[in-house]
């Protein structure tokens, strides 16, 4: 078959595409963005009318993605670890419903945080929900979990988790293809009760969830992704999840590990082979990219005095993503990372683009902010957050998608008026509705500026669930029509928009203030693809 050079994301998206894939759902968040992206743009996938669709939020996507496997055909739904927060109700309730069509809750976890709030680890969120997790260690292996995956999820009528990090989903592989499997036809459950989680159902649902646990242990003490490479020299046994695998041996000469290695791409753990490795080294090192969920497992149920080694203990740092040197200090061995690289030019912070609307956003409500005192503006997650940085100094808070209206109200409900709260267009309708709602209901004295460049900026400018209907939501959401005011960024109307800024602030009420003007990339790419095509027209 066909073999291609794939990034971890896109080996994924094959890799579904080419397991009968009817339809996948996503809210575009780094690193698993080009996942979805990759469906979207494939000639396969359109020929097959696959269904490659962005939600409002990681919520509807789940709940999406769960409506297409109740009809028997195979489904996915994407996003980050900290999407996987947002869509945590319907994903814990999607272990009781089951699955029909094979059903896969694909999550890119961050360690490091290089785009991202927390270090959270998603393997938790599976082992919560108590369904079967799947790791991969390198792109090969992420497309044929992914066959591996659909197949179990139909086999045992269960959701799986997916779980990757950003250094392999960013981080590219040659991958052998396999043959295109033909779509499911639709077939509703047998059951057609299955889904309805009313008490006396979910109860018996439940029962059958923790009926399959045994054969999900089975499962995984046979799986192909659970490996046990032997060594005579057992003074120490190495346990990898997922790429921390590559990680190890990078540290040895043709890859050949001195010790015996057991390798995790499946859980729940093997309980079989773990015990049998634990018995047969004198201790143990464990290897995983994230929290210590393995190691914490082993010292609960498996330390019985022998030394067990890695995060917990101080042999592995707590925080961070792994890489060769981290392991090579851990091993004992010379550190292999070198010297630095000579500083060449200054460092230079990320910042907002040259013409971004929102440098003219921030220039504004500073000024407008600039006669009360200073920590009166919570802002969000996305491009506009670095107005936090120089020269803006704009924003005083980024907790979570949504956050921003909320905390301004509970500011204002503390007595800290003027407040304001800073959110984007796509991460309005992501998550700020709710909280503009409670504002309204509670009349509430916060200004709300929802920064409009029509499209979700920070992620590569994928398309805004809220272009076109912003003013209309918040009308509807019962702010008074003559309080939602929309106005150009731009120094041409600096002026007047620190007039409107101003007389919405000073408004004892919800107000809504709409800066609108398009993303400077996703418009500069718009030229250029217009130019490309009068250019192709024209040959």
């Amino acid at each position: 078959m066909q073999k291609l050079l794939l990034l971890g994301d896109e080996a994924i998206a094959q890799g579904a595409i080419d397991s009968g894939l009817s339809g996948i759902y996503a809210y575009p968040g780094t690193p698993s963005t080009e996942i979805t992206e990759y469906v979207m743009n494939s000639k396969e996938a359109k020929s097959g009318k696959i269904k490659a669709i962005w939600g409002a939020n990681e919520k509807t996507a789940m709940e999406t993605a769960l409506g297409m496997s109740y009809t028997g055909k195979r489904a996915m739904v994407c996003m980050k670890h900290v999407g996987l927060n947002v869509a945590a109700d319907p994903f814990m309730n999607s272990a009781i419903t089951g699955a029909n069509g094979g059903l896969i809750v694909l999550v890119a976890d961050d360690p490091s945080m290089h785009s991202s709030q927390n270090e959270q680890d998603s393997r938790f969120f599976g082992k919560f929900a108590m369904i079967p997790i799947f790791e991969p260690g390198n792109q090969q292996e992420a497309y044929d979990m992914v066959h591996y995956a659909f197949e179990l999820s139909e086999s045992m009528a269960t959701p799986v988790l997916m779980r990757v990090t950003t250094r392999l989903a960013h981080s590219r592989s040659g991958v052998a293809r396999r043959e295109l499997k033909a779509q499911n036809e639709i077939k509703l459950p047998g059951n057609l009760k299955q889904f309805i989680l009313l008490p006396a159902i979910a109860r018996r649902q439940y029962k059958h969830l923790l009926e399959k646990q045994g054969k999900f242990i089975e499962n995984s003490e046979n799986s192909p992704f659970n490996k046990l490479i032997d060594h005579p020299d057992k003074r120490m046994g190495i346990i990898t999840c997922g790429i921390a695998f590559n990680y190890l041996i990078e540290n040895y000469e043709n890859h050949h590990v001195t010790h015996p290695v057991l390798h995790i791409g499946q859980y729940p753990l093997p309980d079989k082979m773990v015990a049998d490795f634990y018995n047969a080294c004198d201790s143990i090192l464990v290897l995983e990219d994230g929290y210590p969920i393995v190691e914490e497992s082993l010292r609960g149920f498996m330390n019985n005095g022998k030394p067990i080694k890695g995060r917990l203990d101080g042999t592995v740092p707590r925080d961070g993503e792994l890489n060769p040197n981290i392991i090579a200090r851990a091993l004992g061995m010379n550190d292999t990372r070198g010297k630095d690289i000579p500083s060449l030019v200054a460092a230079r912070p990320p910042s907002l683009c040259k013409g971004c609307p929102h440098i003219y956003s921030y220039d504004a409500l500073n000024e407008a902010l600039s006669s009360v005192s200073k920590g009166r503006v919570f802002a969000d997650i996305g491009c506009y957050t670095l107005g936090a940085m120089e020269p803006f100094n704009a924003i005083n808070s980024c907790v979570d998608m949504g956050a921003s209206i909320t905390m301004a109200k509970g500011a204002a409900d503390a007595g800290l008026v003027p407040a304001v709260a800073v959110i984007g267009d796509s991460t309005f309708t992501h998550s700020g509705m709710t909280g503009l709602l409670d504002a309204v209901n509670d009349k509430s004295n916060i200004t709300v500026m929802i920064l409009d460049n029509a499209t979700t900026g920070m992620t590569g400018g994928q398309n805004s669930a809220a272009t076109g209907k912003i003013e209309a939501i918040c009308i509807a959401l019962g702010v008074e029509e003559d309080h939602v005011r929309v106005i150009n960024p731009s120094p041409k109307y600096h002026e007047e928009n620190l007039g409107i800024m101003k007389e919405e602030i000073e408004y004892n009420g919800v107000s809504v203030i709409i800066p609108r003007r398009e993303c400077i990339q996703t418009a500069t790419r718009k030229i250029r693809d217009e130019k490309k095509k009068a250019i192709t027209e024209n040959i």
